[in-house]
Parts: C-alpha cells; structure tokens; sequence
C-alpha cells in the first residue's frame, strides 16, 4: 500500500511539473520544395558564423537594461543561471538581428513553441527553442538533426526559417507565422505569438514603441515585417 501511494505521489509530482512547464503550440513546419537557388541562400544563412555572438545596442546602458529586464521576465525553472540567461538572451538577441527580426518577437516565439526549454520535443517531432524540424538539418544543414538541441544552431536555424517565411509571404507576419508553426490560415497560433511579443516588449527611458496589434481572425489583414 505505501508503495502504491509512493507511486501515486510521483505521478502527481510529474503531472505538476508538466502543467508549470505551461502550454507549447509546438512548431509543425511541413516540407516544401525548395530552388536551388533558395536552398544555397538558407544553407549559407545558416552555415559559419561561430564567433561569439556580439549583439547589437544602441549603447552600454541599453544593453545593460535590455539584459536586466528580459533575464526577470525568463523563467527560472529552466534557466537558473544568471549567466546562462545571459548567454542565451545575447544570442537570442544576435540570432534575430542577423536574420532581421524584432529580438522580442523571436522571444514571443519561443515562449509559445517551447516555454524556453532546450530539449523540447513536439509530438510531430520538432525540436528545441524554436521547435525546429528535423528535415531541414536535412534540406539546409549537414543532416545531423542532433544539433538541433545546440542552443545556438536551433536559434540560428528557427530565425532563418522564419525570415524565410517572412520572405515568401511578403513580410505578412500572420501568414509567416502561420507557415512557421505549419497552420496557415488559422488565427490561433499568430494571436498566441503577437500577445506574447507584447508582453517582451522592451521599453528604454523615451518614446515608447510598441509591438503591432493582435490579429482578430484569419483572413484579417496582418501584420508586416521588412
């Protein structure tokens, strides 16, 4: 009897964790054939590049600011390490900026895809921060999926992959981001992205800016990335 309830008490303590571990619209990106041409560019976004990632800021205290107020906002149950949020938060931060996007979207992202935790695994088999699948290594890397758990090449692939997206549909953030997480067309997934981009939104000492505005229903206009 002790042991049984010793079990039921771990299964419970399990269960826990998983609902603090909070909801992950895992990333589902569906094949689609790509040019040659299109190809050589992904691959090359991809490939190189492994100096230590130097983000850009306006200046020391920015940066100093920028840290301090996205490492609160991480979740400590899976980044306890003040250095490690600091390691992960200048590539996210790098990764974006090197594939022109908004480091606070790319943020929202992960939050939504993986609730910011590295070995994530969706049940259609996209990996990592950004839920990546595991074709592409495939299509634009060396075909080792493996290394899609490396913080920085699942940041590097899923930046790439959703400039690339951003890209097909003419910078429309919710077709983009409808491609990304392979329901396009659908609101749910895009909505989820956009309140979470606001809630990272950084907002230095002057003019505030703020993130675009939730898109209501698909077919609505979306919102667009240059």
């Amino acid at each position: 009897m002790r042991n049984v309830l010793l079990l039921v008490l771990l299964v419970c303590v399990a269960l826990a964790g998983l609902a603090l571990a909070g909801p992950a619209h895992a990333g589902a990106q569906r094949y689609e054939p790509l040019s040659a041409s299109v190809r050589t560019a992904l691959a090359a976004a991809i490939d190189g590049d492994d100096a230590p990632p130097q983000p850009r800021f306006e200046s020391v205290n920015q940066r100093v600011e920028w840290l301090a107020a996205m490492s609160n906002r991480l979740p400590r149950r899976w980044k306890p390490q003040f250095r490690q949020r600091i390691e992960f938060l200048d590539t996210v931060r790098y990764e974006a900026q090197r594939a022109g996007l908004d480091p606070h979207l790319v943020l929202g992202l992960i939050e939504v895809e993986s609730h910011f935790r590295r070995y994530a695994i969706s049940q259609a088999g996209a990996r990592g921060y950004m839920q990546v699948m595991p074709f592409w290594a495939g299509v634009i890397g060396d075909g080792d999926a493996s290394k899609l758990f490396d913080m920085r090449a699942n940041l590097r692939y899923g930046c790439t992959i959703l400039r690339h997206y951003l890209d097909i549909e003419r910078g429309d953030l919710f077709r983009a981001l409808g491609r990304y997480n392979g329901s396009l067309g659908r609101p749910e997934y895009p909505n989820a992205v956009l309140r979470a981009w606001k809630r990272w939104e950084f907002s230095p000492p002057g003019p505030r800016r703020s993130a675009p505005a939730v898109v209501q229903a698909a077919g609505a206009p979306g919102v667009r990335i240059r």
